[in-house]
């Protein structure tokens, strides 16, 4: 009888955590990926919140104040 293929199942993907920098499975079955637990989703999400993290911008020539008149 010939064998039947089984494929191969990839390897879980394991990435750091952006707040811990601990281990992550970055799969589906991680409800917080890329984070590895809640907690630090939620530290991530505080530090945005209080402008903690910034996208960089150059800065304007025209003052805001005189620009919304």
């Amino acid at each position: 009888m010939p064998e039947k293929f089984i494929p191969a199942t990839p390897a879980p993907r394991i990435v750091p955590c952006p707040t811990c920098g601990g281990d992550s499975l970055f799969a589906p079955s991680n409800t917080w990926r890329p984070f590895c637990s809640e907690r630090c989703r939620l530290i991530d999400l505080g530090h945005w919140s209080d402008e903690s993290f910034r996208v960089a911008a150059p800065p304007t020539t025209i003052d805001e104040d005189d620009a919304s008149k």
